[in-house]
């Protein structure tokens, strides 16, 4: 059965797309979640006009976070904390420090989920990426410093 997805679902298509599903599946999960239309002659038109709403706001997407990416690249984020004699940190640093500390230092708001933290238990420089979009992915500089 070719079904119109209304919602991006993982796995069977994004919002707009004309997906081939079995029969009950679309009958008994898509059609009673709101998630898929039957495919017909007026809703092909009507997913046409999804698709091309969906580009445009993934291309707007794609654009503000490139404008933050450069923001912060540049940028060095120093995140001061409880360290022991030798730079051993009390605890570790992670991803919700970062984005706690690129709010305070850019007043740039960040998801913490979006931000993938190595292990940061020293003090030290370190490189921590961002993925704010499928197509834009850069690293943020990390300076720990004992206070």
């Amino acid at each position: 059965m070719k079904v119109i997805l209304r919602a991006d679902h993982k796995g069977l298509g994004k919002r707009g797309d004309i997906v081939d599903v079995s029969d009950g599946h679309a009958r008994n999960y898509l059609f009673p979640k709101g998630l898929a239309i039957t495919a017909s002659e007026g809703a092909v038109s009507q997913a046409a006009a999804m698709r091309r709403a969906r580009d445009l706001r993934d291309s707007q997407d794609r654009e503000a976070a490139q404008t933050i990416a450069s923001a912060l690249v540049a940028k060095t984020i120093t995140i001061p904390v409880k360290a022991g004699a030798e730079g051993r940190l009390f605890g570790s640093v992670t991803a919700a420090d970062v984005a706690d500390a690129v709010q305070a230092q850019a007043n740039i708001s960040l998801d913490r989920r979006k931000l993938n933290v190595e292990h940061i238990k020293t003090t030290g420089t370190y490189q921590v990426s961002a993925k704010l979009h499928s197509d834009v992915e850069f690293p943020i500089t990390v300076e720990v410093v004992a206070k």
